[in-house]
């Protein structure tokens, strides 16, 4: 087992992990214990009472935070025509047609998101062996495959977080940075467990939020009660 520095067994022994904390002081501790030099990136931590390995099981998808994530975002948009300049001015950091495939097929991936138009899927089957480990590859389910390239594009931009179940019904997802305000914070750890909890699946069974821990990069777990936090969703 990995040995725990000075600073996160300080920071931990401020945590009374046998509680479960409400949003409000969760948000307020969790910026506490951080002892990072950098501006860590604060995480959820959901565990579903749902199976993965069943696909009606597994819960994925996209949503705009409304504080955004405080994260540079660069975006790779695959298209053709007018779509291009669209892109363009939308604010995508790279866009092109076959010559962007062709570079991505020789390694590079000098990106963090990938937006493709449906006419392009074909051409990037080839190289979806280097995107699809990655996480990259455009998807319709997760808006990045589109007609609307622009809209997009200033989605992802605005802090557009991916989610998807993970092993033993896992979830992570970014929702800011220590420097947020509280309120950012909530307002971002709000849309997120008001998404997931719509997505729960119908054959899901028994409880389904089981717990939820936030956290930055480097400091400690806080177990927040699940009971306040899904109270508001209808």
């Amino acid at each position: 087992m990995k040995k725990q520095s000075r600073k996160f067994t300080e920071s931990l022994a401020k945590v009374d992990t046998t509680k479960a904390y409400s949003i409000d002081d969760a948000i307020k501790l969790t910026k506490d214990v951080a002892f990072a030099k950098f501006d860590e990136t604060v995480d959820l931590a959901f565990r579903l009472g749902v199976d993965p390995r069943h696909a009606d099981q597994m819960i994925r998808g996209a949503i705009a935070l409304p504080a955004g994530t405080g994260k540079s975002v660069r975006i790779c948009v695959i298209t053709s025509g007018e779509n291009i300049k669209k892109a363009e001015d939308a604010g995508a950091d790279f866009v092109g047609s076959d010559e962007l495939v062709t570079k991505i097929s020789g390694g590079w991936l000098e990106f963090d998101r990938m937006i493709a138009s449906p006419d392009m899927m074909g051409k990037l089957g080839r190289i979806g062996r280097i995107l699809g480990p990655r996480g990259l590859m455009p998807n319709p389910k997760l808006g990045t495959v589109t007609t609307d390239v622009a809209k997009a594009v200033t989605e992802q931009k605005a802090g557009k977080v991916e989610y998807r179940t993970e092993k033993n019904g896992i979830i992570h997802v970014p929702v800011g940075k220590k420097s947020f305000t509280d309120e950012q914070l909530k307002q971002n750890i709000d849309a997120i467990i008001t998404a997931i909890v719509k997505a729960k699946p119908a054959s899901s069974k028994g409880t389904f939020m089981r717990s939820l821990t936030i956290s930055t990069s480097m400091g400690p777990g806080i177990k927040m009660d699940t009971m306040e936090a899904t109270a508001s969703v209808g």
